[in-house]
């Protein structure tokens, strides 16, 4: 029979390479690094063949040095039997305390007190949400969440342009769709088609500023100027100023309604507004120390430092994106002084942020060196294309959740938003954020694969078994014996705090959602071979089941999954 758990973080395995190799040292000087293997479980918990390793070092026979190790181990308290087979593996099986200790421990807070914010999804005004964006949105509020449970706290901030160059190309295909600067016919956009019709705007001005017509081009740039000075002054009465803040606040409105859809929320909203000024004086500030004058513009050379030139600030006195970036450290450090500050974005921007952060690190290092940039690339159907927003062929965040909708119904499942939706937050998170993102619809809801239902479905099966037993909480201490079943899935639910310590370290939530997909195969495993109702082991398979839903209920909230009571 092979081992019953699958690819589970091991929380023993360290504890027991520390035990052996120190025991080896005690007894013959050596300095090794144990191999800890899964064995069968009718062998034990864990299997080492170290004294194979060892015999040859020693010109001993490596049964003998197996027994002799065998006896000194058997003294620790966490393993409960230490056995020598075949020509010299040691075989271990943990006490039965010790795994119960590890399914019931408490989670260490390893960022207890902690200051981070949290930076994601960051979509601009006037434009479209993309499946990026909804991709960074589910992933970054994973991510602040595992910081959060750690003892963190977690300001989870959002970061837009609603000024730039993309703002004035949509304003300019606005006005033409007014007829000129006439708020009044914005009453005419039907409030449900708003965010479209935005979209299509900002395409319409994209293509004519990229256009051979220089006269457009003047125009919009000449626009954005204007909005610039609109927005500084909060100019609200003028047509175009009205025009701009109606429209701007379809996109903001547009956004919180998304965001509610996906039950996510941000503390704050840092609009590129709100920062420009202060990237632009910071920059002037350190003219010519880190930035210098070219040509009329104010620019950093990068190249100096293996990077490349980057203008900062335009030669209208504008500010770019990068003196807007400035800005926003500048803000986020003001407002809270964080130990961490984690951006999510796609990795077309990598090479951009370093160059705006090694500006930054000259006269401002200790703002600069708590900031972690994680990237992510292309979200892509399977055999998808490459989206792009300038030329209106996007794929849409909502085009995402509505494809999980129509494979939910197709399949018969139900269609509740909880299950919808969790399908495609998993689909995303049980993937190594970095590289692209490949989303199947069938697979992301599919009952029987790795996916969001299907532990939905293990929660709501553990809810099920415990609701309809009458029988009392079992005391799992007083118990003398476990199956390999109720062994197996009592140490998988031991790995959980392993499993969480490793997600938060490494800011990678694949590792939690892959290791609750590896649990619930264990779980239901054990449902199948272990009968519950009416078992004289009732009291003491309901205590592991409970267990099991209470850690499968916290791992999926953590993802941002909300369980479901029945499927």
């Amino acid at each position: 029979m092979a081992s019953l758990e699958p690819d589970i973080i091991e929380p023993m395995q360290e504890k027991l390479s520390v035990l052996i190799a120190s025991a080896i040292q005690d007894l013959y000087s050596i300095n090794i690094e144990p191999e800890i293997d899964r064995p069968e479980v009718r062998y034990g918990d864990f299997s080492t063949n170290v004294a194979l390793k060892i015999s040859k070092q020693l010109d001993k026979s490596p049964s003998d040095l197996a027994k002799i190790l065998a006896e000194k181990l058997k003294t620790s308290d966490f393993l409960s039997e230490v056995s020598v087979a075949g020509p010299g593996f040691i075989n271990f099986r943990l006490s039965i305390s010790s795994i119960i200790d590890q399914a019931k421990a408490d989670f260490n807070k390893t960022l207890d007190g902690k200051v981070i914010v949290a930076e994601y999804s960051d979509p601009n005004p006037f434009k479209i949400l993309h499946a990026g964006h909804l991709y960074t949105s589910i992933v970054g509020q994973a991510i602040a969440n595992l910081m959060e449970v750690a003892g963190a706290h977690v300001h989870r901030v959002n970061f837009g342009g609603d000024v730039g160059l993309h703002v004035a190309k949509t304003m300019w295909a606005i006005i033409n769709e007014l007829g000129g600067e006439r708020p009044a016919e914005l009453e005419k956009i039907a409030e449900d088609q708003r965010s479209d019709w935005l979209s299509r705007c900002y395409v319409e001005g994209n293509q004519a500023f990229e256009s051979d017509d220089a006269s457009i081009k003047e125009d919009i740039r000449e626009l954005n100027k204007r909005l610039y000075d609109i927005s500084l002054n909060h100019d609200q009465k003028s047509a175009l100023g009205q025009i701009y803040w109606t429209t701007r606040g379809w996109s903001y409105d547009y956004f919180e309604d998304f965001y509610k859809r996906l039950n996510i929320k941000f503390e704050k909203y840092y609009p590129e507004s709100e920062v420009a000024d202060i990237g632009v004086q910071t920059v002037k500030e350190h003219i010519p120390d880190v930035y210098q004058e070219s040509q009329g513009a104010i620019v950093f050379n990068g190249q100096d430092y293996g990077l490349y030139t980057n203008v900062f600030i335009n030669n209208q006195g504008l500010p770019t994106y990068s003196a807007k970036d400035v800005g926003l450290i500048m803000k986020k450090w003001d407002d809270y002084h964080y130990d961490k500050s984690v951006m999510i974005t796609g990795d077309e921007i990598t090479s951009y942020m370093k160059v705006v952060l090694k500006s930054v690190s000259l006269f401002a290092p200790e703002k600069v060196k708590p900031i972690v940039h994680l990237t992510h690339g292309l979200v892509k159907l399977t055999g998808g294309q490459k989206m792009s927003s300038r030329q209106g062929n996007i794929l849409k965040a909502t085009d995402i959740l509505d494809l999980s909708a129509e494979a939910t119904k197709a399949k018969g499942l139900s269609e509740d938003p909880k299950v919808t939706i969790g399908a495609v937050k998993y689909a995303f998170l049980k993937q190594r954020i970095g590289g692209d993102i490949i989303y199947d619809p069938n697979e992301s809801v599919s009952i029987e694969g790795n996916s969001g239902p299907y532990l939905q479905y293990a929660y709501a099966r553990s809810r099920s078994i415990i609701n309809k037993s009458s029988v009392d909480d079992f005391d799992l201490y007083a118990t003398e014996n476990l199956t390999d079943y109720e062994r197996s899935l009592l140490y998988s639910i031991g790995a959980f705090n392993e499993t969480l310590n490793e997600a938060i370290s490494e800011l990678k939530p694949h590792h939690l959602a892959n290791y609750l997909y590896d649990l619930a195969q264990v779980f239901n495993r054990f449902y199948e071979h272990s009968r519950v109702i009416g078992d004289e082991r009732e009291g003491l398979r309901l205590s592991i089941i409970r267990l099991f839903g209470d850690k499968l209920e916290v791992g999926l909230k953590l993802l941002g999954i909300e369980v479901i009571e029945g499927m």
